[in-house]
């Protein structure tokens, strides 16, 4: 890719702070909204940040972790930095767009780059109606919750409600339930990525429900529609022996 200018932004932990420093002097700084490339410096909250804090800008963004899992990151060396960056594979992701409507007739609506999940507010279980493109799947879902993930987020949340693993390029979206009590053997749904989900909460006020995209929360929902967003892109570099799409297929043999 042409790189002309790169603009270095971190989390506000020290190891981050002081990478994003020593970078600067070494390569010079620009600001964010007029660089070719951002280089995020953190982990991968901080890069779910950044991604949406530039969605806008559709400039591509290339992370280095200084965080502590740096599944979206590649690894740090300050040494060839512009020589990495050229080199790098592009990823491009398109966000889900979460409509919600509460309880008190408010509606809201948000993006997510990993998942969008639903959760209980109270000890009480969840009841969930799921529509799948206008047509009822699923009449009852008790449950704690339920999301759903790109394949890029497939490996966050949704795996540790064990959901599956989405190759990139997929085209598939995975809805996910959390902790189901009836029907307690569904184990969710891989849905065409052009699918839309429609999850409305029966009886909220007794049960009430919030929705999350990434770490937008809206409390006490009624329905929550959720949809690919194809009109943003956001592009993802990646060192070719570290790309995303082999980090996804490694973590399916993972012991």
């Amino acid at each position: 890719m042409q790189l002309d200018s790169i603009a270095f932004v971190a989390a506000d932990t020290k190891i981050a702070q002081d990478a994003m420093y020593r970078l600067k002097h070494r390569y010079g700084h620009i600001a964010p909204d007029k660089a070719d490339v951002i280089v995020a410096l953190g982990g991968d909250g901080f890069m779910l940040e950044t991604l949406h804090r530039y969605m806008g800008r559709k400039v591509p963004i290339y992370g280095m972790n200084r965080g502590t899992v740096g599944f979206l990151m590649n690894e740090f060396r300050e040494m060839d930095l512009t020589d990495r960056i050229a080199e790098a594979q592009t990823v491009e992701l398109h966000p889900l767009q979460m409509e919600a409507h509460t309880v008190s007739g408010e509606s809201l609506c948000a993006l997510a780059i990993n998942e969008v999940s639903l959760l209980r507010e109270t000890r009480q279980a969840a009841k969930l109606r799921i529509k799948v493109d206008g047509v009822e799947r699923l009449a009852e879902l008790v449950c704690d919750g339920a999301l759903v993930c790109t394949p890029a987020g497939s490996t966050a949340y949704n795996l540790s409600a064990h959901g599956p693993i989405l190759p990139m390029g997929s085209g598939l979206l995975a809805l996910t339930p959390i902790s189901p009590f009836r029907p307690r053997r569904w184990r969710g749904a891989l849905l065409p990525h052009g699918a839309e989900v429609v999850f409305q909460i029966e009886n909220p006020e007794k049960r009430p429900v919030s929705a999350v995209a990434d770490y937008t929360e809206v409390r006490d929902v009624s329905s929550v529609k959720i949809r690919e967003d194809r009109s943003m892109k956001i592009k993802l570099l990646f060192d070719p022996e570290h790309n995303l799409e082999e980090r996804i297929l490694k973590e399916q043999f993972v012991e």
